[in-house]
Parts: structure tokens; sequence; C-alpha cells
């Protein structure tokens, strides 16, 4: 672990000793809060963490390799006003300190990385939101930067600390945007405007100039209490280049989930289907899809976990750094797809001290990865082999305040009853 990794850890322990005291209240099943239940004012704020250690076995041409590193250190705050008619949501991410080099992940892509996760901007999220009750429902606006209305919950706030190979079809982060919702009983849409492009590096706040040339739709059906079901449409105007003029995005998905305590633990899963199609002046060039399916158990603090997902990816030239690809990409940049199975296990034992958790776990990965077009791109030359063994060691840190999900909001904030709160 380097010295920016060292004075992170440092800095982040000495927040939880100072937020000793701190824990949310009056939350809700989702990590919002219920309007009638809150409070004229309320704010908290908490820290995450994952020390975490990674072995992977072939990654280039049949070696190994073993790193570690903090990941996903994070800050998190809230402040809602007028009994939560207003509210706000904050994340500050310190990846680009301790993940420069991306953490390793077979299968992993974005951002200018292939098989490391990119570290995510420091300002993840920034969003203030207004919420109205009215007659059968309620309407809402946000504001500010984020997650648009696209997809499924940011894979930090679920169980497995290695995001899954559809981040970036199944997610849309970081960008500034504008959304505006309607609750009417069960049924909850949204509609977003937002900048298209993609953070080019940790620094990146966002094209003010390119406000409002992408959009995103959700809706969210809750017909009974613990499942969740969701359809969301996208299109996104040229990502991967900054100044616009590249291939552009088509984005649909899908899901449901379900959480619920029983009687011999809380249940969680989660099933989601994607597909993103690059256009280019009008006519469609690449299509990748996933589906994914992940479950979870809480008995007594042990959580046991489980995924399968199968995933395509597009292959780019890698650059004289094999895990770096070139950033931004211009048109024509896609080499070949390939297609991974991956089943993943896990298991984590949490303790709670009054406002902090404790979770250590283990984690591992089988994948299988195959080339689907007949392009350039030899996965077998390139690994080794076909099949690629990861494992993981590390624990999960929370102080404070944490919500239970991340990356909706208002009358979107709604969800069944979490089993990873703290």
């Amino acid at each position: 672990m380097n010295r920016s990794c060292f004075r992170i850890t440092i800095a982040l322990a000495a927040m939880i000793v100072l937020m000793g005291g701190e824990s949310a209240t009056a939350q809700h099943a989702g990590g919002h809060d219920a309007p009638a239940a809150e409070p004229a004012f309320r704010a908290a704020v908490g820290a995450h963490a994952v020390p975490l250690g990674t072995h992977i076995t072939p990654i280039v041409v049949g070696s190994s390799k073993t790193e570690a590193y903090l990941t996903q250190p994070t800050l998190l705050g809230m402040a809602s006003a007028l009994g939560g008619a207003l509210r706000l949501d904050a994340a500050v991410s310190l990846e680009g300190l301790t993940l420069k080099r991306g953490e390793l992940g077979a299968g992993a892509h974005g951002e200018g990385y292939a098989d490391r996760r990119h570290p995510h901007t420091y300002l993840h999220e920034l969003m203030l939101t207004a919420r109205q009750r009215v007659a059968g429902g309620a309407i809402s606006i946000a504001a500010g930067r984020g997650f648009v209305p696209f997809g499924t919950d940011d894979p930090m706030m679920r169980p497995f600390v290695k995001f899954p190979v559809n981040h970036h079809l199944g997610q849309v982060l970081e960008r500034l945007t504008l959304i505006a919702g309607i609750s009417i009983g069960p049924v909850i849409m949204e509609a977003g405007l937002f900048n298209g492009n993609e953070p080019l590096d940790a620094t990146d706040t966002g094209s003010l100039d390119r406000i409002g040339d992408s959009w995103a739709g959700r809706v969210t059906l809750l017909p009974v209490s613990g499942i969740e079901l969701h359809a969301s449409h996208a299109w996104i105007e040229s990502p991967e280049l900054p100044v616009g003029g590249g291939w552009d995005q088509r984005k649909w998905s899908a899901s449901a989930r379900y959480e619920r305590e029983h009687e011999f633990g809380a249940v969680y899963a989660l099933a989601e289907w994607n597909r993103t199609t690059q256009v280019d002046a009008g006519s469609d060039v690449f299509s990748f899809g996933s589906v994914l399916a992940e479950a979870a158990l809480d008995l007594n603090g042990w959580r046991p976990a489980l995924r399968l997902e199968r995933a395509e990816r597009p292959e780019e030239d890698r650059l004289a750094d094999r895990f770096r690809t070139p950033w931004p990409h211009a048109g024509g940049h896609v080499l070949g797809i390939t297609e991974w199975t991956i089943a993943s296990a896990r298991v984590e034992r949490a303790t709670t001290f009054r406002s902090f958790a404790i979770a250590p776990f283990i984690e591992g990965s089988v994948s299988n990865v195959t080339e689907t077009t007949g392009g350039l791109f030899d996965p077998r030359e390139f690994y080794g082999s076909e099949t690629i063994w990861t494992v993981s060691l590390g624990a999960r840190l929370r102080a404070g305040w944490h919500p239970a999900r991340m990356g909706r909001y208002g009358v979107a904030a709604t969800a069944v009853a979490p089993i990873h709160e703290h």
C-alpha cells in the first residue's frame, strides 16, 4: 500500500473516531426519509472504505498479479429541511488518490482502463432535491451531479466489493443532471437531462456546455412489499469524446429486486438485464448485453452472497501499460467483443460498535472469457487462458451515517428493506 493510501487510511480512521456518536435517525427502509416521520431539520455524515488485497491468475500472458490498496474510500453526507421537502445528498470519493492505477478486476473496463476498475471522480454525488406530496402520491425535482434515472443501484452499495463487468451497461453516474419525478400509488416515473460525456479523470466535474444533450427515463413499480420492478431507457450523446462528435449510445435496462426481513434473517436478491448499442451517424455499430443475478442473506451478522453474470465487453487497443487503453476514445476503437461468464461467491462477518461497523470478508470468482465477433483480440493469447481466477480479502469499514442505496432521488428514493445498512 503506497503512502497516499496510508494517509487516506489514517484520515478516515480519525474521522471515524470523531464521529463516534453520529448515527442516522428516523430512516425508513430504503435509507431515505419518510416525510411524515422526519424532523424539521436533520443532518448526518459518515465514511466508507475497504482495505483490500486481490490475487488474480492469469491476467497477462499467463502471469499472476497480487495487489493491495484502499478501495471505495468515500465521505458521505446528507441534510434535510422542511420535514424532508428539501434534501441534499453528497458523496466525495477519494479513489483518485488511492486507486490511480485502478483496481484489479477480470473483465472490468471503462474510462481508459481494462481489467481494472477506474477510480471514480472526487465529486461523486452532490444532489439537491425538492419533494412535495400531492393527492395520491408525490412529485419531486432534483438537480446537481450524480446518477441519472437509468439502470440499477451503485454496485458500491450492493453485496460484492468487486464491481460486475456490466457497470457501464447498468449505471450512468457522475453527470450534471436535472431529474423530474412523480409517484402515483405503486408507480414511480422519472425523466432526466444530463451531459453525455464520461469523466476524463478523477478531477472532472462535468461539462456545463453539454448539459441536456442526453436524456433518460425510468419507471419503477412496487407491486407488493419487498418487491421492486424497473425498466429504463437512455440516449447518451458521444460519451467517449468530451467535445462531442463520437459514437452515441442507446441503452436499455430492466430489473427485479427483492429485499425483506424474515424470521431466519434478511434476504436480498436482484436480477437485471442490460443492453447498450453504439450508434454512429444513426446506424448501429456494436451492441453489448448483460444478464446478472445476485443474492445475499444476513444471518445474525454472517452475510453469504452469490453472483452470476454474463456480459459482453468491447476490446480496444492496449497501451504500453497493458491495463490501459487510449482515453478519450475516437470512433473505430473497438477491435472486437468478448463475452465474460463469471461466478462469484463471498462471505463476510459484520460487527457493529455504536456507529462504527467492520465486516471482514473473503470474495472469489472464476471467469470464462471468449471472443464472439472474430475480431483482433484473442483472449487465450492475451491472458494465457480462457479461465481466470480471482480471490480477494478485505474488510468493509463504515462509520456514522450510511445510505442503504445510492443513485435515486426524490420520489424514486422509495426502496424495500435494506440488509446492508449500518
